[in-house]
């Protein structure tokens, strides 16, 4: 998809089709009234004949319209004005990206992002326009014998700006917000991948790949052999039970000041959960094939920042493996020895995620890291806690997590905080290791992040859990691709960060 910005009154646009909102109860935006006036009053015409009230997914596709040069003028009804917010405002624009597509308009001049949207610039609205136009049009069809794809599919999309002195500004939106699409394209293709192709292996090839498009990408895969030489006991006992080896995928995006300590971004790479010895039940398990989203979300991040070309030291780290009930799986009650030294007591093979990002945990502490971000689909209490819409951020540094929190309001990508507090770690007790790598049910997000914090002590350290987020069920089902955008911006806010030090 191609996108671009201009400014320029709708009724003057040679176009396909020009796209504008309209408000309940049958109020025109400032855009159509435009095209109202040039029409002498077409648009009010057909909202008092009752065409179209203006509700929030409404849509009228009206064909030559008089006095105006497009094709087509599409009315998107956005609700109450007053009620326009983000959601409101995605809605919107999701609603018009997929009736383009279906209209035949192969290309189309948006004043959609003219709209007011509570709190929020041009620069916001237009970025979100891309990522949200992106996000509706994606489709994971590449196993399906029949696609079923648009004759005449929408290929360039044009938004308007009010003022000549906002193209810049919109121009720069439009490039972060084609980025982030990509970076969440990729998280998306990845994790929709089926388990069978998806693998340990396939993730690393995927990132040897990546070193090839951009080539300030340093890429090393660690094998096996090496994990054993480091001491990895914690992540090697989820891979025992399984035929597929191990990789711990290790990407390097050095774009800043030489001496600028480097941000480490930690992303479980579990490519199928069936549980290990600890078995789930089998409904829903054809799911645990997105026990990957957090590494794909890191190779995601890592792209839009490639896409951007960040100055800023970068760091991905993805310990990935599967973890499979085989003769050689890992029992609940052995203990392993990680490469920090301390001693896990494996008391649930199904809580492998914490057992493979703890040794990931500790690897990091090779570059001297400034931040280190772990994100992980780790518990399904996060689901309980903060349903599907925020993701759960902890960690040990409150100014870490509060960048992280602001990202995410910024992003439209949302996240929420939970404490992490001195008296959840004394859940945490075994009585023949150092530590288990369960706590029981009571808080069991915030035990999980406890079991972390134990390897992230020489570091600033924020976890964030994606269970509710990454993906979605049911008629829906599909990866989100978040939190590609919170992580970009946090990145792009990172930079703005780096450039006010001296």
């Amino acid at each position: 998809m191609e996108f671009s910005v201009k400014s320029g009154n709708p009724e003057k646009q040679r176009s396909a089709c020009v796209v504008v909102g309209i408000f309940e109860p049958r109020r025109l935006s400032v855009a159509a009234e435009k095209i109202d006036a040039a029409t002498d009053g077409y648009l009010s015409a057909l909202l008092r004949r009752g065409d179209l009230e203006g509700k929030l997914g409404q849509t009228l596709l009206l064909h030559n319209v008089p006095n105006t040069l497009a094709e087509r003028v599409l009315l998107v009804g956005c609700g109450r004005e007053r009620e326009v917010g983000d959601s409101q405002y995605r809605q919107i624009i999701a609603k018009a990206a997929t009736t383009l597509h279906e209209t035949g308009a192969m290309e189309a001049t948006s004043y959609l992002p003219e709209l007011n949207v509570k709190g929020r610039n041009t620069h916001w609205k237009i970025r979100q326009a891309v990522e949200v136009t992106e996000d509706a049009l994606y489709r994971f069809d590449r196993f399906k014998s029949k696609k079923d794809e648009a004759r005449r599919p929408l290929r360039k999309l044009i938004f308007s700006v009010p003022k000549r002195s906002d193209l810049s500004d919109g121009e720069q939106a439009v490039t972060e917000g084609m980025a982030i699409a990509k970076g969440v394209a990729v998280t998306k293709d990845l994790a929709n991948m089926p388990a069978n192709i998806c693998t340990p292996t396939y993730l690393a090839e995927h990132a040897k790949n990546m070193s090839k498009d951009y080539k300030i990408l340093k890429v090393t895969i660690l094998e096996k052999e090496d994990m054993e030489k480091m001491g990895m006991g914690a992540f090697l006992s989820v891979a025992k039970g399984s035929r597929q080896p191990p990789k711990l995928i290790v990407i390097e995006f050095m774009n800043g000041k030489k001496k600028q300590k480097p941000l480490c971004l930690v992303g479980k790479g579990i490519t199928f959960d069936s549980g290990g010895i600890s078995i789930k039940q089998a409904q829903g398990m054809d799911e645990m094939k997105y026990d990957m989203c957090g590494a794909a979300s890191v190779l995601g991040a890592l792209t839009s920042c490639a896409e951007l070309n960040l100055p800023i030291n970068l760091v991905g780290v993805i310990p990935s493996c599967e973890n499979k009930p085989d003769g050689n799986a890992t029992n609940p009650g052995d203990i392993v020895t990680t490469m920090s030294g301390q001693t896990v007591e494996i008391l649930n093979t199904d809580a492998e995620g914490r057992l493979i990002l703890c040794d990931a945990l500790t690897y990091c502490e090779k570059y001297n890291p400034d931040n280190v971000i772990d994100i992980a689909t780790l518990t399904g209490a996060c689901v309980i806690a903060l349903g599907h819409h925020a993701t759960g951020v902890m960690g040990n540094h409150n100014p870490l997590i509060h960048e992280i929190l602001n990202a995410g309001k910024t992003s439209g990508d949302r996240a929420w905080g939970l404490p992490l507090w001195d008296e959840y770690q004394e859940q945490l007790k075994s009585n023949f290791a150092d530590i288990p790598n369960v706590a029981g049910r009571d808080a069991g997000t915030i035990t999980a992040a406890c079991f972390l914090s134990r390897f992230a002590k020489k570091y600033n350290w924020a976890h964030m859990d994606i269970a509710g987020t990454a993906w979605k069920t049911g008629a829906d089902k599909g990866a989100t691709g978040r939190p590609v955008p919170l992580l970009t911006q946090l990145l792009i806010d990172h930079v703005e960060h780096l450039k006010k030090q001296p």
